[in-house]
């Protein structure tokens, strides 16, 4: 059914921070995760990244930083039987008063990832952790998985109509 599997990164791949994640020395997989990036390719999926990271508009960290960051995660996810590539990620890096289009809860970073992978919106699974990845499946017809790490739990006080699970490896178990 799902050609494409979309993951919001932090608080659904690696623990998430109220302070930014601005190293690759303050980037921590959340456990199974990567494992289970390399089950759902070893199962057919393309799997993609959709992040916001605002950080580089607020100067907290550079683009190349974040390049770096992303170099970590991908070497990780290759140490365990997975691949992902640099062009697989969609970051959007505009702060919250942009009004872009690519940040999450709009659309825009979701629909860049089906153009590259071309697939329909609708053969789209997102699994993240905050309302803002369910708002941006639901706003060009993607499915959404919200998993309880990360947001998750304060996700979770608000009404919400998509299945949950306890973090990434059990949402990819339940596929």
């Amino acid at each position: 059914m799902f050609k494409l599997i979309v993951l919001d990164r932090d608080g659904v791949i690696n623990e998430d921070s109220l302070f930014y994640i601005k190293s690759p020395a303050e980037w921590h997989v959340i456990a199974g995760s990567l494992e289970a990036i390399a089950k759902l390719q070893h199962s057919g999926y393309n799997v993609a990244i959709a992040t916001n990271q605002s950080g580089i508009a607020r100067h907290y960290f550079t683009a190349e930083i974040l390049d770096s960051i992303h170099k970590k995660m991908i070497a990780q996810i290759k140490a365990v039987g997975g691949h992902l590539d640099m062009d697989d990620i969609f970051v959007c890096p505009h702060g919250p008063e942009d009004n872009c289009e690519c940040r999450k809860p709009k659309p825009g970073l979701l629909l860049q990832a089906a153009r590259k992978f071309d697939v329909a919106p609708g053969e789209i699974l997102v699994i993240g952790d905050a309302m803002r990845d369910i708002l941006a499946a639901k706003a060009c017809g993607a499915t959404a998985i919200l998993v309880k790490t990360g947001k998750g739990m304060e996700t979770l006080k608000a009404e919400i109509d998509v299945p949950v699970y306890a973090d990434l490896a059990e949402a990819v178990d339940s596929l």
